[in-house]
């Protein structure tokens, strides 16, 4: 699983192999910046809403939507995102959606009606679900498996979180002088990767499939992550227990049952269902919903604390997460050593455990700040969780398995953390405004609602963790990563050679027959 950027001469030393050229490293940092953009854009926007709501007259129900139209579309597509970076070409997709995504930004920062702003939103989050499982792909196709992958990994997944975190800083930052300064921002940045990615990203190999592709899977595949994706989001609003709801959960439920029968029959399925026969992927996927979902809730959380209770202002509370985003942002070449040491599972569970104490530390917050005791090591303790979980989670979906599924694997794994963001984050809205009377009640019945909301975000998290523990005791590789290789079987009479990196003695194999595919180049 290498590309021509990483292979050596034969007769080349492993400490020579392993010092990335230039290119390399340019093609690394172009990718990074995509995804330093996608995670800056899910977190920019909400320091800026009241801005927003003030300038454009927008009411709650539609400011609602500035942040959840870049949920639907990035949640709802990253399937076919994913897939399609296989089908089409990672390179491709990955150039289009990124100039989708620059112009789309452009768009969001002059439009002057609420309607527009949320198409300029969804617009972008469509184009993040090809930019986000193709840039992944890319990185785990061109980085071998074993420790250089996990070093790429951790440096563009650390970027990812530093995105998030920083996000919130550059919105106070920029909501000083304009909100339209937050959706500019990233217009240029997107224009610059662009360019360069057209330099340095390689051509890569693409599916060619006799089976054709899979209309069928994706119609209904996307039909109902878009429809489960609207219909968590409007729950709050409209009624968990509504018919409404429940006739919208229904029907998504009906297309997903459909989309896995398409699946298991299809020739060229978007998502290789045998890949969910492995215990490390389904952990990694369960627990990269755990550990975003409570993130964005705890987020939303303490911004609305800060803002409506303590009374700071947009720069005082992006400031407050700024320790975070900073030990997150300098823990970025490190992680990858550590997880080649203890292996994903160990280092997803001290990661899970330190967030389970940050949330848990918040609960003692009152109307009076609490920086030094409370929010300082809550954030601290949330920038170490963030830097060990995020990067270990992507590790470990993309280990072990094929250069042509990477995409399908990658959307997987972003489709886990959208909707799982989408799902907690409703959640935890209806948590905190079970008793209603918002806009009446007193300091301290805000901060009694905020309560019961900080104790669900921990036990998310303490679910993630218990998700994580059973890895613990599988038998890990020789390169330290525990996962079950799901491999696909080979024609009868051929020899099966084994995944790259080999998989541990005595641990659990899968395998399912797929239809031959020939690689092209795009």
């Amino acid at each position: 699983m290498t590309s021509p950027l990483t292979d050596a001469p034969t007769g080349v030393s492993d400490s020579a192999q392993e010092r990335w050229s230039p290119r390399l490293w340019g093609t690394l940092l172009v990718l990074c910046a995509a995804m330093f953009l996608d995670a800056l854009d899910v977190s920019m926007v909400g320091v800026a809403l009241p801005s927003i709501a003030t300038d454009l007259g927008l009411s709650t129900a539609t400011l609602q939507w500035i942040v959840s139209g870049y949920i639907l579309g990035y949640g709802g597509l990253l399937l076919l995102g994913g897939r399609a970076a296989d089908l089409l070409g990672r390179r491709r997709v990955f150039l289009i959606a990124l100039a989708v995504f620059a112009l789309a930004s452009l768009l969001g920062g002059l439009v002057d009606s609420g309607p527009l702003l949320i198409a300029s939103r969804f617009i972008k989050g469509l184009s993040a679900a090809f930019t986000a499982p193709a840039g992944l792909s890319i990185i785990t196709t061109t980085f071998k498996e074993g420790p250089q992958r996990n070093r790429a990994l951790s440096i563009y997944t650390t970027c990812a979180a530093t995105g998030f975190s920083m996000g919130l800083v550059l919105s106070g930052l920029l909501t000083e002088l304009s909100w339209r300064w937050t959706m500019l921002l990233p217009a240029p940045v997107a224009l610059i990767a662009l360019v360069f990615a057209l330099r340095l990203i390689p051509h890569s190999a693409r599916e060619n499939s006799s089976g054709g592709y899979d209309l069928p899977g994706a119609v209904t595949g996307t039909a109902a992550m878009l429809l489960l994706v609207f219909t968590v989001v409007q729950a709050p609003e409209t009624g968990w227990t509504s018919v409404r709801t429940l006739l919208s959960f229904a029907v998504s439920a009906a297309l997903l049952v459909s989309f896995v029968l398409i699946e298991r029959r299809s020739a060229s399925p978007l998502v290789r269902l045998g890949v969910l026969r492995s215990g490390s992927q389904v952990r990694a996927q369960l627990g990269a919903a755990a550990f975003f979902g409570s993130y964005v809730a705890f987020q939303f959380i303490v911004t609305q604390y800060m803002q409506s209770l303590l009374h700071w202002s947009a720069l005082q509370t992006a400031l407050a997460f700024l320790p975070a985003g900073v030990l997150v942002a300098l823990s970025s070449t490190k992680i990858g050593g550590i997880v080649d040491r203890f292996g994903t599972p160990r280092v997803i569970a001290v990661g899970f455990t330190l967030l389970v104490v940050a949330y848990a530390l918040f609960l003692r917050i009152s109307l009076t700040p609490q920086y030094a005791a409370v929010i300082l090591p809550s954030m601290l303790l949330l920038g170490a969780a963030c830097a060990l979980v995020f990067p270990s989670l992507n590790i470990q979906a993309t280990n072990g398995v094929d250069d042509d599924e990477q995409g399908m694997v990658s959307g997987l794994l972003n489709t886990s953390i959208q909707v799982g963001g989408a799902l907690f984050l409703a959640v935890i809205t209806a948590v905190i405004t079970a008793d209603g009377g918002e806009g009446t009640a007193s300091p301290q019945a805000v901060l009694d609602n905020f309560r019961p909301g900080l104790a669900v975000v921990t036990v998310i998290a303490l679910a993630g963790l218990l998700v994580t523990l059973p890895g613990l005791r599988t038998k890990r590789k020789q390169d330290g990563e525990p996962s079950v290789v799901v491999a696909r079987s080979t024609p009868a009479g051929a020899g099966a050679p084994a995944a790259e990196g080999g998989t541990a003695a005595g641990s659990d194999t899968a395998t399912e027959s797929a239809p031959a595919k020939v690689a092209v180049r795009d």
